[in-house]
Parts: C-alpha cells; sequence; structure tokens
C-alpha cells in the first residue's frame, strides 16, 4: 500500500451556507484547487473528497459539503448527501460568514451535538469585521499569503477537538499476539481476490504484527495444516478468511486462538459486543423476515459475491425458512431500518469508525439487532464461539443472547 486508506484517516467535514466559502477554505488549507470555486450558487453537486497529511495529526481526508441553504433546481438531492456526510465525520468545520449565526448553522451544531461530533466554527471573511470571538478560528480563504497561520490554527483546534479513538483506536490484532510470536494468516486465492495484491483487511493486519515486533505466516486454506505440522512452536493466534472459517476451525488444535479478518475489524470498526449480540439474533427469523446486507463499498459483484450470493444462502440454509435480503451498498443506508428483523454489516475495511459506529446506532434507535459478515458466517456454520473465544467479553455477550 503507498498511501494511508481512506477508511484509516479522519474524516473532517466543511459545513456551511451556500457560497460561505468551503471550497475555497479547502482550497487554501490543501494549497491547490481541489473544489470548483463559483459566485454560482450550488457549484458544489457530489461531496469533494480530499486525503492529505497534516501532520502531527496525520493522514486525514477533507469532504467538502453542498450548502445547507441550497435553493436551487438539484438543491433537495445536493442536500441530501450533504445530511449523509454527519454519519462519517470525526471533526465537523462549520464555516460562517464572518460571525453571522442563522437557522442552518444552527441546525448543524444541533445534529453535531446529538452525534456527538466536535465542531469547529470557522469565521470565513473575518478580515471585514471586528471578531473578538475566542469561539471562531478566523480566515480569509482568498488570502493565500494567511495559509501557514491558518494551517497552524486549524491543527490546534484539531489536537484540541480530535476524538479519543483516533488518536489510540482499538487494536486490529496486537493483543493477540505476543513480541517474537506468530500470527498465522490463511488467505484464499479465489475469483474475489485481487490480481497481484492482498485486500485491505490481510495488508493492515500484517502491518499491525510488524508493529508490534510479531512475524506473520501466510498461507492458503490448503497449505495451513501442513504449515502447523511443521512449524516448531504454535502460533499465538491464527486468522481467516471468514469463507474459510469452517476448516480453518477443524484444522486448528483447540489450545491455539482463532478468528477471522472480519472479526478484527468488527472490533476495530465497530462494537464487537453489539455485533455478536446481533449474530444470535440470525436463530429467531422467522418465513419472510427482512434481512438488510450493508456493503460498505461498491463493487461488481462476481458469479459467487459474498454478501449478494454466500451470505444469503448461507443464512436461508441455517435458519431453514426463506427470508427476503436486501443489499445497499457505498454510503447508502436504508431509512426504513423498523422493517428488518436483521442488519448485516460488511466488515468495514473501506469505511471508517464514525461510519460504522453511526449504522449500528441507527439500528439500536429502530429497534433491529445488527451483526457483521463474519459473525453471520461463523454462526451459520456453527463455529461462532470458537472465533469469539480470543474476546471474553463479547463471547459471554453472545451466549447471554442465545438463551
Amino acid at each position: 500500500m503507498q498511501k494511508t486508506p481512506k477508511s484509516l484517516r479522519l474524516h473532517i467535514a466543511l459545513f456551511g451556507r451556500t457560497n460561505v466559502g468551503k471550497s475555497s477554505f479547502l482550497n487554501l488549507v490543501a494549497g491547490q484547487e481541489v473544489s470548483i470555486v463559483s459566485e454560482q450558487p450550488g457549484t458544489t453537486t457530489d461531496v469533494v473528497e480530499k486525503p492529505m497529511e497534516l501532520l502531527p495529526i496525520g493522514p486525514v481526508v477533507f469532504l467538502d459539503t453542498a450548502g445547507l441553504d441550497d435553493t436551487t433546481a438539484l438543491g433537495e438531492k445536493r442536500i441530501g448527501k450533504t445530511e449523509k456526510v454527519f454519519d462519517r465525520a470525526d471533526v465537523i468545520l462549520l464555516l460562517h460568514e464572518g460571525n453571522q449565526v442563522t437557522e442552518f448553522e444552527q441546525s448543524v451544531e444541533a445534529k453535531a451535538d446529538a452525534k456527538k461530533i466536535p465542531v469547529i466554527r470557522v469565521a470565513n471573511k473575518a478580515d471585514l469585521i471586528d471578531l473578538t470571538d475566542p469561539s471562531y478560528l478566523p480566515c480569509n480563504s482568498t488570502d493565500l499569503a494567511s495559509r501557514e497561520k491558518v494551517l497552524a490554527a486549524l491543527k490546534a483546534e484539531l489536537l484540541r477537538v480530535c476524538p479519543d479513538e483516533f488518536i489510540t483506536p482499538p487494536p486490529l490484532m496486537s493483543d493477540l499476539v505476543r513480541p517474537g510470536g506468530i500470527a498465522m494468516l490463511i488467505v484464499p486465492i479465489d475469483l474475489q481476490a485481487p490480481k497481484g495484491r492482498l485486500i485491505l483487511p490481510q495488508v493492515s493486519t500484517i502491518r499491525d504484527a510488524l508493529d508490534n515486533d510479531a512475524a506473520t505466516l501466510v498461507c492458503k486454506e490448503r497449505e495451513y495444516a501442513h504449515m502447523l505440522r511443521i512449524l516448531k512452536q504454535s502460533p499465538d493466534v491464527a486468522i481467516c478468511d471468514s469463507q474459510m472459517v469452517l476448516k480453518m476451525v477443524a484444522d486448528t488444535p483447540p489450545e491455539i486462538p482463532c478468528t477471522t479478518f472480519s472479526i478484527l475489524f468488527a472490533r476495530l470498526k465497530g462494537d464487537l459486543r453489539k455485533f455478536a449480540m446481533g449474530a444470535a439474533a440470525i436463530d429467531r427469523l422467522e418465513p419472510g423476515d427482512k434481512v438488510l446486507i450493508a456493503e460498505s463499498c461498491s463493487h461488481h459483484a462476481l458469479e459467487d459475491d459474498i454478501g449478494r450470493v454466500k451470505i444469503p444462502r448461507w443464512l436461508r440454509q441455517y435458519v431453514g425458512v426463506d427470508v427476503q435480503i436486501d443489499v445497499y451498498s457505498g454510503h447508502d443506508f436504508p431509512d426504513n431500518l423498523s422493517e428488518y428483523k436483521l442488519a448485516v454489516q460488511c466488515g468495514g475495511c473501506m469505511q471508517n469508525r464514525r461510519a460504522v459506529l453511526s449504522r449500528i446506532e441507527k439500528c439500536d434507535s429502530a429497534g433491529v439487532p445488527i451483526t457483521n459478515y463474519g459473525m453471520c458466517i461463523a454462526q451459520t456454520q456453527g463455529v461462532l464461539k470458537r472465533v469469539l473465544s480470543p474476546f471474553p467479553a463479547a463471547l459471554m455477550a453472545y451466549e447471554e443472547e442465545m438463551k
């Protein structure tokens, strides 16, 4: 991987009224023309994303949104896309025209407060007013000479409000393997494996092991049992692709902890206990119940696609009844959540933690159990307790729900 994946970057959303200077502010911070700047209302349509390094904070991605007071012909659709950004924003930059506060700024702060998203107020065109309020970051987004001063002030504010979960995120797998230990990674090479490279969860797991002075041994499922036999010391943990979970569990001695990449990402990106409790709801599905499959990325579905073909098939086989499956991909998520009896979120490797937690919160509010791909597959294969064993709190929550 030549750059930090977008899903691991701090997501900073720019909100404000039409023509308040959001795009010119982003261009100023980036030091290049990222967004089109125009006097014409509604210039920004789709959310503009700009990844960059913002030291000492690290990798970030700015999300430039359309104005919340857009009254143009396509305004309603633009505002709809802007509203969805609340679900993945770690920090909000709320741009004001000077220190003017209208119902639009108030609505942004109210929604951010409800979602516990920190807000940094930016007073654009601050040179035109007598700004003495310290709660604003002063700026003139058209003054290129002020860039370093604005950047320094922005970094200081970001460090002040940056969520703890970004500074110290949950571990991926470093707590499962000791320094000097070995993690066995079982990686299938099939039709869905990208040519010439490993997928993000596999790469992230290898990097996490290296960062913690451990080693990884990567093999395909056919070679796993052989590799175990020739190792001089047992691995600290075995981790597999969810589709291989049944074979991995069968080949893994009971004294070796084992889990899946998807379950690791359930902990990194979401709420492991909540997902474990949601997996127990699979056993309560009845004929005609609606199940939501939520993918985090848009992709061309192959013949045996995991979310659209395999998981629906395994679910129906396991519960022994026909259930209705709806699939949503990318940033789309249904408004009619209460109609579903279960939501199954993918591993979330292409989403940031805020986005996955937002989906969990929405399901909670609608009274809908939510689990993830790895736990759903392990439950339908009858091995979820085994692959949850490295995580006692989640295993206990699952067992309580299964009673």
